[in-house]
């Protein structure tokens, strides 16, 4: 017997549409490409995204058909992902840090036939517009005014393109387990690979990711995603922010120190969300100019482990509350929170700070398991280290046109993290898989050792990884960037961690750069310290 409940299927349209209706005239204030502010409302973000899908049926773009976007966080982008999937269409989102190489093999894979892509841009597809066969047209999100003259194929101003049809347009209809985005991993280990969001799986994802004890948005907050649109899905943002009826505020291309900061305080944000690098940005902005935090509440870091000295400074000196959140492309992205659940709610001073560097725990809708490499289940004990595998509605259980197979015999997905989760269900992340250091048959956290470098006051960004050993097969390797106009001692450096960790994990060497290698992302780029430090011999090895 079934249920008597209305056939109600989770489209994305929907979100648009509830945010119009309830909330027609909340802002959507975004920083230009162009340079000016540029205000808006859920209303008129409605409307003109059933233009674009209008316009863009016209140009036969129909159920299926991949559209690629390559642009910043601004109300044109966010309108665009409404418009694409409310025709049935899919966006891809490009990452433009992505090398070019990649960029143009993720576009001929996609098979994109529309490119709509930000001025910034139009030099990059200039070069690589002779190796994408299949798209027929690029749109250039801007207006008349500020249009270049370019070589790419049948190019338009987005405004000029949107003016050729109006509103009057009904929402396609379909499964809700369409296919709705396309984003791409950053392919640190060979091509990037294609995870295929559904309709259904955003919709889930950012109801779960909206109770309290997550990202928890309401209508009174302003909030900011400085995470781009094109990088895992924007951590639901785009979805997030119109669900709850929240003022959203998109920062564009600007994402220096002293650009964030401008915005937040202009426009009064409340909570925002960007990688470690956007707040050691910020933190130095700060710094430098002696400003306060006057409306920000609430700071959500992931995309790689949040610093210890970041939440602390964060917390103590500026009164924002910081969340640790952990997540991947292949999980929409967000896997879990660290929030305080009543059973360590009451910690305080240095063991609240110890919780709040764990990753936390899952969102209704995914499910961890930790195992050992012969796939046996492992305690939660907080000690023990397992592979990390997640299963849920918003976990990919396949990649875009890849036979491959990626989920275990019981349908989890292996995340290629190695962590622990202690009694309490709170997860934390200890190493990639390929990252971790063996030593002597044991493992060394090489996260775990960078975070607490980081908090040396000498110490802009450091990276551990694991250097050959004699004996003990691997010995971690300590690299570092010092602040600017600082030259701190290898000994000074090891001797502010050595009473903060067991002894055998102490670093055997440290090495000052100026500068360590990220990848697309914004994460340090372990493959490339790896290969640059090969044939390092450590102190002591015979």
């Amino acid at each position: 017997m079934l249920g008597l409940m209305q056939d109600w299927p989770l489209l994305i349209h929907r979100v648009i549409d509830y945010a119009g209706i309830q909330h027609p005239g909340r802002p959507v204030i975004s920083r230009s490409v162009e340079g000016p502010m540029h205000r808006t409302t859920y209303a008129e973000i409605r409307t003109r995204a059933l233009r674009l899908a209008k316009r863009l049926e016209r140009d036969g773009i129909r159920l299926g058909d991949r559209v690629a976007t390559l642009a910043w966080n601004t109300w044109r982008h966010l309108e665009a992902w409404y418009g694409i999937t409310g025709l049935g269409a899919i966006y891809h989102t490009v990452n433009p840090r992505l090398f070019e190489e990649q960029i143009a093999y993720i576009i001929r894979h996609a098979e994109d036939r529309i490119l709509l892509l930000d001025l910034s841009f139009v030099p990059l597809m200039e070069r690589l517009a002779d190796k994408l066969p299949s798209i027929e047209r690029y749109v250039i999100l801007t207006d008349a005014a500020h249009m270049p003259q370019t070589s790419l194929r049948n190019a338009v101003a987005y405004e000029e393109y949107l003016a050729e049809a109006d509103a009057d347009f009904a929402w396609a209809s379909f499964d809700e387990n369409t296919a709705a985005g396309l984003c791409y991993t950053s392919g640190t280990t060979g091509n990037p690979k294609g995870v295929l969001y559904s309709h259904r799986s955003n919709v889930l994802h950012a109801m779960a990711n909206n109770s309290p004890d997550y990202i928890g948005l309401a209508s009174r907050d302003v909030a900011m995603p400085v995470v781009p649109l094109f990088h895992a899905n924007s951590w639901s943002f785009a979805f997030l922010a119109p669900m709850a009826g929240a003022t959203l505020v998109l920062p564009g291309a600007k994402l220096d120190g002293a650009s964030v900061y401008d915005i937040l305080e202009t426009t009064g944000v409340t909570v925002t969300a960007a990688v470690p690098t956007v707040w050691l940005g910020l933190l130095q902005h700060l710094d430098a100019t002696g400003s306060r935090l006057s409306t920000l509440k609430r700071v959500i870091i992931g995309g790689s482990a949040c610093p210890r000295a970041m939440t602390e400074r964060f917390e103590r000196d500026y009164g924002v509350t910081v969340a640790h959140a952990w997540g991947m492309t292949e999980m929409s992205p967000i896997g879990s929170f660290c929030s305080l659940k009543p059973e360590v709610a009451g910690l305080e001073g240095e063991a609240r700070l110890d919780l709040k560097m764990k990753q936390g725990f899952p969102p209704f809708g995914v499910e961890f398991r930790l195992t050992d490499d012969a796939d046996r289940d492992l305690p939660w004990d907080g000690e023990t280290f397992g592979r990390l595998k997640v299963a849920g509605p918003a976990v990919a259980k396949a990649y875009f046109q890849d036979d491959s197979r990626i989920l275990d015999a019981r349908g989890f997905f292996d995340t290629g993290d190695i962590a622990t989760i202690d009694p309490n269900g709170y997860m934390t992340v200890t190493d990639r898989s390929k990252d971790v250091i063996k030593s002597g048959g044991e493992w060394i956290s090489s996260i775990e050792l960078e975070n607490l470098a980081i908090g040396h006051p000498d110490v802009a960004e450091a990276a551990v990884i694991g250097i050959a050993h004699p004996k003990w097969d691997e010995r971690p390797l300590l690299v570092v960037v010092p602040k600017a106009g600082r030259t701190p001692d290898k000994a000074d450096i090891l001797e502010f961690m050595r009473p903060r960790i067991a002894k055998w994990w102490m670093p055997d060497d440290v090495v000052l750069v100026t500068e360590i290698p990220h990848t697309a992302t914004g994460k340090i780029q372990k493959t490339a310290l790896r290969e640059r430090f090969r044939d390092y011999r450590l102190p002591g090895a015979a």
